[in-house]
């Protein structure tokens, strides 16, 4: 297969995987275990399985690790990032609606205090990964070996950023949500650098891992745990 094709076919079945996540996270009262798993199959099976079909498109060569180096410069951004959002949900605090955050999670994904430190715990570490693998693995290093290198970083992060509209639309007030939005996408552009120097995805895992675990700190907060 040429690369055009190449390029067209994993943005399709991207364009197609983010579209039914879309789909699902919209829909109430589908429990957050069924939606992971549909997750799963989206971005993890349904690229690998498409991978078979278009030899271009390799996954394996985004786990290898070139640099233990790179890694600790990673580590010490992720240190940074989790204070950061700290840092800007404590100034903002008074323009985010708690309660509301908590009634949409629990209408649309039935998470609730009860079960939310186990799925916290999912989404930091396991969830992580799995939009790692799809946004800045199957997408972005891939498209950068077959397309160009502006292509792979817009792509990518846009998608990345639509992916989040389904379910974090309804969190905040128009202006919060647009400034959210914008941090996805210049995040996703950072995650995708970060991969870009070392060619795997761990160091954009870690910098996400964090990130998701500073978010969850707040939800801590939000649940009173802390």
């Amino acid at each position: 297969m040429n690369k055009k094709k190449s390029v067209i076919g994993l943005l399709l079945v991207a364009v197609i995987s983010i579209a039914v996540m879309y789909m699902i996270d919209s829909i109430k009262n589908i429990e957050y275990l069924q939606k992971s798993a549909i997750k799963i199959v989206m971005f993890l099976i349904l690229p690998t399985i498409y991978t078979l079909y278009d030899t271009n498109i390799k996954l394996k060569d985004n786990f290898k690790i070139k640099s233990i180096k790179s890694l600790t410069y990673s580590i010490a951004l992720a240190i940074g990032v989790y204070l950061g959002i700290l840092i800007v949900y404590f100034v903002l605090k008074d323009h985010i609606d708690l309660s509301n955050i908590m009634e949409n999670l629990k209408n649309n994904a039935n998470v609730d205090k009860n079960n939310y430190i186990y799925i916290a715990l999912y989404i930091s570490f396991i969830n992580s990964l799995l939009e790692e693998f799809f946004f800045r693995g199957f997408i972005f290093l891939n498209l950068k070996k077959i397309s160009e290198r502006r292509v792979a970083y817009i792509a990518s992060a846009s998608m990345f950023s639509v992916y989040h509209l389904a379910f974090m639309g309804t969190w905040f007030n128009p202006l919060i949500f647009i400034i959210a939005m914008a941090g996805l996408f210049v995040g996703a552009l950072i995650f995708n650098y970060l991969n870009e120097k070392s060619g795997n995805i761990y160091n954009s895992w870690i910098v996400h891992m964090m990130a998701n675990l500073s978010i969850n700190t707040v939800g801590l907060i939000m649940y009173g745990f802390i």
